[in-house]
């Protein structure tokens, strides 16, 4: 499983501004014991996909150049600021040169890089002096400096700058040892109906350091459980693609992430949708306290425990 690209609106584009604490726990989620569903019988070949799944998105997640690799991140204000693994930085990284250079931020958003003489620092694989720095999280990405294979970036997210240090060899990627989640429970496969708006609807998602993104919802999936009915309001990934979920529910803040967890979903057929809760995963934020994430809108915070998915990440210390 691959990370999720860029949504239409750039809002996963948001991720890994700088360090954030979890959310807590809603004070209105209710109690967390589950009403429990009848009992499903499971198709042993339903559940051997699902524990694909589970390997194959932990081996996503110990990709070298994956969420886990962050190790350093925060803002930047105008000015003037030195940047090194040495503590007399302004910007202070875990790894390469004692003296990486001077990252300069203008009054008028024009960002540069002085590389200090003997810090060996690369762009593009090329030795440079002096670099203007691209920030925007599409159409390239923003420009790295490299030491060796540690590197450092800066991104804008709205109003706001934020540089970023990614180390292959970073504590959280070399504490990772899986993720925990629920049994496997076929009853959380469920056919929502899929009712499309005339037009997309505009969502206004929260971030987890507070700043607002705007989404674009292109329907509503209503299902039932328990005897009573649910609807969830997706994110589009884009025209052809599937659909993204940002959901919470009353796990959430105890047995998993506070802010929600993702669940994607293929595209509507014929005025149906899946949603398999069981592939419900931790945004990256959960992995990582250098990573900011969307959460869960307000339409999207269910009444309801869903114990299935991926429980709470434990970082340790290690984010």
């Amino acid at each position: 499983m691959k990370p999720h690209a860029p949504l239409s609106l750039a809002v996963l584009a948001a991720l890994a501004l700088a360090a954030c604490s979890p959310p807590q726990p809603e004070e209105d989620a209710g109690s967390a014991a589950p009403q429990v569903e009848a009992a499903v019988e499971a198709d042993p070949a339903y559940v051997a996909s699902i524990e694909q799944w589970r390997e194959e998105r932990e081996q996503a997640l110990r990709d070298p150049d994956g969420w886990l690799s962050f190790a350093g991140s925060g803002e930047v204000e105008p000015g003037e600021h030195r940047v090194g693994a040495a503590p007399d930085n302004a910007i202070v990284v875990s790894g390469g040169p004692a003296h990486w250079g001077v990252l300069r931020l203008g009054a008028d958003g024009a960002l540069r890089f002085d590389a200090a003489p003997d810090g060996d620092l690369r762009v593009d694989g090329q030795p440079f002096e002096s670099v203007d720095l691209r920030t925007q999280l599409d159409e390239g990405g923003p420009t790295s400096v490299h030491a060796g294979r540690q590197r450092f970036y800066v991104v804008k997210t709205g109003d706001r700058y934020g540089w970023r240090f990614r180390d292959p060899e970073a504590p959280g990627l070399e504490a990772f040892a899986g993720v925990p989640h629920f049994p496997v429970d076929p009853s959380w496969r469920i056919e929502a109906r899929w009712e499309p708006f005339p037009e997309p609807r505009t969502v206004e998602l929260v971030t987890s350091n507070g700043t607002v993104e705007q989404a674009k919802a292109p329907g509503l999936a209503t299902f039932e459980r328990e005897g009573r009915t649910y609807s969830l309001l997706p994110v589009s990934q884009g025209e052809g693609d599937g659909l993204f979920f940002i959901v919470a529910d009353r796990s959430s803040g105890r047995e998993t992430y506070g802010g929600g967890r993702f669940l994607d979903a293929d595209a509507p057929r014929d005025g149906r949708v899946v949603l398999d809760f069981n592939k419900a995963q931790n945004p990256p934020c959960a992995l990582n306290g250098h990573v900011v994430c969307p959460l869960a809108p307000p339409e999207n915070r269910l009444d309801l425990h869903v114990a299935a998915g991926e429980k709470t990440y434990p970082l340790d210390g290690h984010g």
